[in-house]
This record gives C-alpha cells, sequence and structure tokens, in this order.
C-alpha cells in the first residue's frame, strides 16, 4: 500500500473552492454589496449544517432499523443526538448573523431573490421527511402549487432539488417509524412482544399505572381543591383533575391495530419511570434527546420567522408565500414524537410508581 500523499490544510479543506462560491448569480461577489455577500454566505453554512444533520440522522434511523438493537451500542445513538441538537442550535444562532442586516439592506438585493424562496431548500424538507413528518400535515404555501411543485425548475421540470426529495420520501422507513419498531420491540414486565404471556404483561402494567396516575392526580386535586373558595371553582378543579385521569385511560387504551400503538406508547412510559435500571439508563436517554432534538427544531422555526418579522416585516415572502404567518404555522403545527411530549404529561413522581416485575431482567448480566 503507498503511503499516503503529504497534504495541507487548504487542500484538504478545499478552501479556494469554498471561498469562491459567494458569488451569487454573478460570476464573482466582486460587484457584490457587502451584505448580500453576507446572506449568501449564511445560507450556505445552512446548508452545509443540515447535510451534517441529515448524515447524523441517517445512521440513527439505520441504528433503529436493525432487527436487533444493541444495548451496549445505545450510547453511540445518544450522543448522535446531541450531535444534531448541538448543530440545530448553531443554525438558531446564525440568525443574529442574518440580522445584522436593515431592512433597507436587504430590500437593495431582495428582487433578486425572486420567486426563489427558503422553502426550496431541499435539505430541509429531506430532515422533516427523514424525521418523519408526515404530507398530510404539512402547512400550505398559501398557493395553488404544493412543496413538491416549488422545488421544480421553472418549466416544470424535475430540479436537482426535486429530485433530492423525492429520494428522500421513497428511502423509508423514517427515524420515527424506525424509533417506534425499537419501542415495540421493548420489554416490559420481562417479556418481548412475540414472547408467551406478554400481552398479559403489558396489560398488568398499564392497569397498574393507571391506578398509580389516578392516585397521583386524586392527590394533586385535593391539594387544590383545598385552596378553592367558591363551589365554581371547585367543579372547574373537580372537571380539570377528572380529564387527566380519562386522558392518560384514553392514551392507553387498546388499539385496532393489534395492540401495536398501545404497546408503543406503554414502551416509552415503562422506560421514563423506570429509567434509573441499568438497562434502561441509555433508551431513556436516547427518548430525552428526541424530545430535545424536537425542541430545537421548533425553536429554528420560531427564530426564523422573528428573524423575517425584523427584517422585513409581515410582507409576501420571495416565493409567494405568507411570508412570517407562514413561518408560525411550520413551528406550531410541524411536530413528529407527539406522543414523547404526551408521556411528560402522564408521569409521575417516582415514589408513586408501581412495583416492577422482574426487575432484576433488567440488570445488567455478567456472562
Amino acid at each position: 500500500m503507498e503511503p499516503a500523499k503529504p497534504t495541507n490544510y487548504w487542500d484538504y479543506i478545499r478552501v479556494e473552492e469554498v471561498l469562491s462560491l459567494q458569488g451569487g448569480l454573478n460570476e464573482t461577489e466582486d460587484e457584490l454589496d457587502n451584505s448580500e455577500v453576507l446572506f449568501i454566505t449564511v445560507h450556505q453554512i445552512y446548508e452545509l449544517w443540515f447535510k451534517l444533520v441529515l448524515r447524523e440522522m441517517r445512521s440513527l434511523r439505520d441504528f433503529f432499523h436493525q432487527e436487533r438493537v444493541e444495548e451496549q451500542a445505545m450510547s453511540n445513538a445518544a450522543r448522535s443526538i446531541k450531535r444534531v441538537v448541538t448543530v440545530l442550535r448553531q443554525c438558531v444562532t446564525h440568525f443574529e448573523v442574518i440580522e445584522t442586516l436593515t431592512t433597507r439592506e436587504y430590500l437593495g438585493f431582495r428582487d433578486k431573490l425572486m420567486p426563489a424562496s427558503g422553502f426550496q431548500s431541499a435539505q430541509l424538507r429531506q430532515i422533516e421527511i427523514l424525521m418523519g413528518l408526515d404530507d398530510t400535515e404539512r402547512v400550505p404555501l398559501g398557493l395553488d402549487e404544493s412543496y413538491m411543485d416549488a422545488l421544480r425548475a421553472h418549466d416544470g421540470t424535475e430540479s436537482p432539488a426535486y429530485l433530492r426529495v423525492q429520494a428522500a420520501k421513497l428511502d423509508t422507513p423514517s427515524l420515527a417509524q424506525a424509533i417506534e419498531a425499537w419501542l415495540f420491540r421493548t420489554p416490559i414486565g420481562g417479556k418481548y412482544a412475540h414472547e408467551e404471556g406478554a400481552e398479559t404483561a403489558l396489560q398488568r402494567f398499564v392497569d397498574d399505572y393507571v391506578g398509580a396516575h389516578a392516585r397521583t392526580v386524586d392527590k394533586s386535586a385535593a391539594l387544590a381543591l383545598a385552596r378553592a373558595f367558591t363551589p365554581s371553582d371547585r367543579e372547574r378543579l373537580g372537571a380539570r383533575y377528572a380529564k387527566e385521569k380519562a386522558a392518560i385511560e384514553e392514551f392507553l387504551a387498546p388499539d385496532g391495530g393489534g395492540g401495536r400503538r398501545q404497546r408503543v406508547r406503554a414502551a416509552m412510559i415503562f422506560l421514563v419511570s423506570y429509567r434509573e435500571l441499568p438497562l434502561l439508563a441509555w433508551p431513556r436517554e436516547v427518548l430525552d434527546g428526541l424530545i430535545e432534538l424536537e425542541q430545537v427544531f421548533v425553536i429554528f422555526r420560531q427564530r426564523h420567522a422573528r428573524m423575517v418579522e425584523r427584517v422585513i416585516g409581515r410582507r409576501t415572502g420571495t416565493g409567494g408565500s405568507e411570508g412570517v404567518d407562514y413561518l408560525d404555522r411550520t413551528a406550531l403545527n410541524y411536530r413528529v414524537f407527539r406522543d414523547l411530549w404526551a408521556v411528560r404529561t402522564y408521569q409521575i413522581p417516582s415514589e408513586m410508581n408501581p412495583d416492577l416485575e422482574q426487575a432484576d431482567f433488567y440488570d445488567f448480566r455478567n456472562g
């Protein structure tokens, strides 16, 4: 094997090539204002970050899509999620750089962008799809065209961006689907889903946990009702706490999908409730990380909307969208891990957890 040729920093990073790409629609940036070069540079940096996010998320999806996920490798998955979160936090801070543009500076070159738009970022669409956002949940652009139509070239042909996103739609499962399949395989009460007695163990856990949750809610209700000064307040509080108890019963109720949804949701509660057990420590870190990942993605969208409002107000977007209103709706509606968020509502203090059957099943094994 021949020894590697000596290299240097600028060749390895391809500095000259990278620094030649900020000209926008011009051959070079020589005739551009500093404000326009800033705008181009920041968005190129976003696309590089998105590339890294996609790589990590694909690796995560493939890891959890395995037929057997090894416990000792779970720490790598948690670290990968943390990396994605850290990158997305950097993306959030980049909006501060764009906010150094005044409205007049941005308007000086804004017309060059039209009818281009940030919603044509193929990689951002790929991230959404890979994470598990369903097309039925997408916020309309405010035009007749779909988000896929927006990715076509001006002559209607399939652009590189269109082909990227089309490939992402065919690249299944999503991260959310892979996580769901992994959760379905989680042993509850020491029983895997395919084992004899698994349904009995599952239902016993569900019944015990719903009962413990009801006792926890009743305790909180008694404290709250002690401070209720009027009959109408007591009635309202009673109804609210009754609604809490009914909500978890509905959340953990048997479903028509062969019990899959019930088992997945029960697994979420099981993992976060008994998180101190050795074999559950890293899985619950993964679940916490997924919440953090979606949270920072929501913050990214919210921060994007506020940056746009600060720089150009509520005018129509360059691509014809409703601008800030469209961005605000995506931040509000684009959620993938809804059940994981719901579990936050249904957790109870550790001392209220039901006694766990076969707790030693979740200890580290020797030999």
